[in-house]
């Protein structure tokens, strides 16, 4: 885990290291103890953060240890996240990072939907309803 090049994403790292272990990838064994992740958690709305305990295990550090590790550490030290798209609002619009045609053709697409909507569903309410049954005989 020290070795790791994120230590935010040792839970991951956690994750996939006891996935080749059961799958035979790699050998190691449980210990009794536990251990803290590096990687540190934070709750919505509240102070300060906190950490996990997983269980600790020894590793035989083999040449395919070697290479398992290094290629997992790689995955793991790349960004994974994309860069979110901006909100829309008059101040991006101004700025040019949202496309205001875009937003555009967005609105009247979603105008159009919402109209054939509202016409089709009052459309059926209209239609001719059959006529009701005679209860009566003549």
């Amino acid at each position: 885990m020290d070795n790791l090049t994120n230590p935010q994403r040792s839970d991951a790292f956690y994750k996939q290291f006891r996935d080749a272990v059961r799958q035979g990838e790699i050998e190691a064994a449980d210990l009794p103890a536990r251990f803290e992740l590096p990687k540190e958690y934070r709750r919505r709305g509240a102070e300060g953060s906190y950490t996990r305990t997983v269980k600790d295990m020894v590793v035989n550090v083999t040449p395919a240890y070697k290479k398992w590790f290094d290629s997992v550490n790689e995955t793991l030290a790349t960004t994974t996240r994309r860069a979110a798209t901006p909100k829309a609002s008059l101040e991006a619009v101004e700025s040019g990072a949202v496309d205001f045609a875009a937003m555009v053709e967005e609105t009247r697409r979603k105008m159009a939907a919402s109209y054939s909507k509202g016409q089709a569903l009052g459309n059926a309410r209209k239609a001719a309803k059959p006529k009701a049954r005679r209860t009566t005989k003549k």
